[in-house]
């Protein structure tokens, strides 16, 4: 009798099983089949890019994904007729400046801004030969310095203001704001920024400009800072036109530019080259 009944324990327990993954399966299929269609989407509205990659580009790109080079070509081609330019720092290394010239040997890049000052005491090593390289090679450029949330504003305003000459046909000065602050509220951090940027505003006789990420501009500084204008930086795939509240769109850190080694950040200004040398500082005594 015990024998029977666990052999009728087991006969139900399997029917049991075979009715759960019965109803598993159609459940599989059906999120195979949703992926597989978001992909298709996906595919179709990056098939110039995909075409363009698979057909015609022969050489393999280090540090970089094939998915990040097909945006890339999609965003440009979006944006044809706008300014186009990057921005180096001391990771970019020696830079050939007489040949940085185009972008997938289409897009002529007009202007780079060059990192020149980190918090309040720290210069960016390859500055002076970058600003000069691009002078040389000419391109319109900027000086950006890279804001330390924990560090004294006034310090760092003075190490930038007694690193940078701005010429006429440079660009405005650039805050570089990223981090949040460890050891302060954001309402002083928010007074530091200030602070630096009417620092440099008094200098310079221009308004600075201010780089951060979409998010970080959302959440601080859209409602406060209102009077300034911004370069904002999101690499997302979902993300394929410039705001027209923004001045500038750092839209990839994953670019291949001549004369530069390993990848460069790639920038789009919110007008043509003529717009762009509009902003440009006109006289600079100080």
């Amino acid at each position: 009798m015990k024998r029977k009944g666990s052999r009728q324990s087991v006969t139900y327990s399997r029917k049991t099983t075979k009715k759960k993954t019965g109803s598993g399966s159609w459940f599989q299929y059906l999120g195979i089949f949703v992926v597989g269609v978001l992909l298709l989407g996906i595919g179709y509205h990056y098939r110039t890019g995909f075409a363009y990659y698979l057909g015609f580009k022969s050489h393999k790109t280090e540090g970089s994904t094939v998915f990040s080079e097909v945006r890339n070509l999609k965003i440009l081609e979006l944006h044809e007729g706008k300014s186009i330019g990057i921005d180096v720092s001391e990771y970019q290394g020696t830079i050939r400046w007489s040949y940085v010239d185009t972008i997938e040997k289409k897009y002529p890049l007009d202007f780079v801004f060059i990192r020149a000052t980190v918090g309040k005491d720290r210069l960016d090593h390859c500055f002076e030969k970058n600003w000069k390289g691009a002078k040389a090679n000419k391109m319109i450029r900027g000086a950006y310095h890279y804001y330390r949330p924990n560090e004294n504003s006034l310090e760092q305003a003075t190490l930038f203001i007694k690193t940078v000459t701005l010429q006429k046909g440079d660009l405005p000065p650039v805050l570089d704001i990223e981090k949040l602050p460890k050891n302060q509220s954001m309402t002083n951090l928010k007074l530091g920024l200030k602070r630096w940027l009417k620092i440099v505003e008094l200098h310079y006789g221009v308004k600075p400009i201010l780089y951060t990420s979409e998010k970080y501009y959302d959440d601080f500084l859209k409602a406060e800072f209102g009077e300034y204008l911004f370069w904002i930086a999101n690499y997302n795939f979902y993300r394929e036109t410039i705001q027209d509240d923004w001045l500038f769109w750092q839209f990839t850190e994953k670019a291949k530019i001549p004369g530069i080694q390993g990848n460069v950040d790639v920038t789009i200004y919110n007008g043509d080259l003529a717009q762009l040398q509009f902003i440009t500082v006109e006289d600079y005594t100080n």
